[in-house]
């Protein structure tokens, strides 16, 4: 039934547009604010100083811009910035999990259907998604300033706003319920599901984050709302609950899927879709140099079922 993926992936997924180092010309030409935060290094390399949010938020303005055709691109302070590279590859390694199922071909086109689980405030993974592979995407979210957010972003992106749809989660013990209508049907879901179990757990944490960083506040350099950080129970309850709610809709999406942050949650989590039954679920390794991340991939189809999935819906 699992399938796990031993092998070491020490680079980005190959299609990914952000191998080796960032030509920071190129990029402030196509967005001229990130020139300002341009530095030289002590070996004579132009970089930008990480542990500056307001130089990473430039820089992840010019990549949308330059690589992925998003004309405007900001959030508001306190929210989580992220690293674009590593949100890229989730979304090709799911594109690659869907082609798996499809003679190896990746389905691409606005009649794939995603669903991004707490989408956030910078709606990163419907932004690369529909801009690479030209999927439609429902994107929820539970905060409303950070929906509040992701609308202006989709008003000023009139071309990737007929591909993604906002939808509000009005109820906070939910996640799929109130958001999957019954006559709906996706190829897949994915979540960032919040790590940590507490609000002094996410501090603790954002405080060795500024301490490695030699940040002089105790700010988390990169931000984060409460949601975006922690929930009871932590990444593990969390996606707990998403496999269970998942089986009320297992005849309704393909493949349900979640980054996993801490490798020990595996073996819970594999034995909780044991318990739900899933026909079959796998565990995708990504890398980015010497960071390790990883999703946990389920479905509850069976091979006829994928078949003639696969056949009506990507064909």
């Amino acid at each position: 039934m699992a399938k796990a993926n031993p092998q070491e992936k020490p680079i980005l997924h190959p299609r990914n547009l952000h191998h080796g180092s960032y030509d920071l010309e190129a990029l402030a030409k196509s967005f001229p604010g990130l020139a300002e935060h341009i530095l030289t290094n002590s070996f004579g390399n132009q970089t930008i100083d990480f542990s500056d949010p307001n130089a990473v938020k430039a820089l992840n303005k010019a990549l949308l811009i330059h690589f992925y055709q998003v004309d405007f691109w900001d959030i508001p302070e306190g929210f989580l910035i992220p690293p674009i590279p590593g949100r890229a590859d989730y979304i090709h390694y799911l594109a690659d999990l869907l082609a798996s199922k499809n003679q190896g071909k990746v389905p691409k086109g606005t009649k794939v259907q995603a669903l991004d689980i707490g989408t956030g405030a910078n709606l990163i993974y419907p932004l690369i998604g529909s801009s690479v592979y030209s999927w439609s995407f429902v994107a929820a979210e539970i905060e409303e300033p950070a929906l509040k957010n992701a609308q202006e972003i989709l008003a000023q992106n009139p071309t990737l706003n007929k591909k993604i749809n906002l939808r509000k989660q009005e109820n906070e013990s939910r996640i799929f319920k109130g958001i999957i209508q019954h006559d709906e049907y996706f190829d897949l879901t994915l979540c960032n599901p919040p790590f940590h179990s507490s609000a002094q757990e996410a501090r603790q944490g954002s405080q060795r984050k500024a301490k490695n960083l030699n940040l002089k506040s105790n700010e988390l350099n990169f931000g984060g709302q409460s949601h975006e950080l922690w929930c009871k129970g932590g990444e593990l309850e969390f996606v707990g609950q998403l496999i269970q709610e998942s089986a009320h809709f297992k005849n309704q999406c393909f493949w349900f899927t979640s980054l996993i942050s801490k490798e020990a949650n595996l073996k819970p989590l594999t034995n909780r879709l044991r318990q739900v039954a899933v026909s079959e679920y796998e565990i995708i390794e990504m890398a980015q140099g010497n960071k390790k991340s990883r999703f946990l991939a389920w479905t509850y189809l069976n091979s006829k079922q994928q078949e003639n999935w696969s056949k009506f819906r990507w064909k």
